[in-house]
């Protein structure tokens, strides 16, 4: 015979495992990748400052920054990284809109993510904030990349191979603090997948892009920072 108290108890278990699970599916089906945050939006402030050493693709004093935290290996991340390469041709054409990458390896769901952040930081170092690009650009058009066939990219994005070879054989002592240091900061602002965006208004938190939103999703948030200008 059943327990009418038992039962009762099971209720509000099963409502909650239900909660999870939708939140879940609402949360790949924006097109993110699903990883613990160690800290909510409201944290959002601590968005590092776009700085000299950043990645960054368009105008250098756009008013309107997209500062974006991305693994190679998350298939929602190539479509955004194509998305956001319109944004800012189309939408920036009179450079106000500019483009920030930084690393959000994540390792606990892509093994060979930390090495191909280390092969684009590495590409950068050698070759500079061009073929940086050039390079991620590669990445994704080929993903999922196997590491073995770092060399052959390189030479396609213009690298040095011998310099390549040897800032990638070093490359946690030459780029893993620039790697952890995005990825740190990621978690401090509550990034809870890839891809994350923040849109940023002369240095200020404008919206917050949780997703691979379309390219008229983004293209809305851009013209509404675009009012913020001052």
């Amino acid at each position: 015979m059943n327990d009418p108290m038992e039962s009762s108890r099971r209720i509000p278990v099963s409502i909650i495992v239900g909660g999870l699970i939708i939140a879940l599916a609402l949360y790949v089906s924006m097109g993110g990748h699903f990883f613990p945050a160690s800290k909510p939006h409201s944290s959002i402030s601590f968005i590092r400052a776009v700085g000299a050493a950043d990645h960054m693709f368009g105008n250098p004093v756009a008013p309107i920054v997209i500062v974006e935290y991305a693994d190679f290996d998350c298939d929602y991340c190539k479509g955004f990284f194509d998305t956001l390469h319109s944004i800012v041709a189309n939408t920036g054409t009179k450079g106000e809109v500019a483009w920030v990458y930084r690393e959000f390896p994540l390792t606990e769901l892509h093994p060979n993510a930390l090495a191909h952040a280390r092969a684009s930081e590495c590409a950068g170092q050698v070759a500079g904030n061009t073929i940086f690009w050039d390079f991620a650009g590669l990445l994704y058009a080929n993903q999922p990349v196997d590491p073995s066939t770092y060399g052959a990219l390189a030479e396609r994005a213009g690298v040095p191979g011998d310099a390549f070879l040897a800032c990638y054989t070093d490359a946690a002592a030459q780029v893993g603090a620039r790697i952890e240091a995005d990825r740190r900061n990621a978690l401090d602002i509550g990034a809870p997948g890839t891809p994350f965006a923040v849109i940023l208004v002369q240095g200020k938190v404008s919206a917050v892009i949780d997703g691979a939103y379309s390219y008229d999703a983004v293209k809305q948030l851009v013209d509404q920072a675009r009012t913020e200008i001052r």
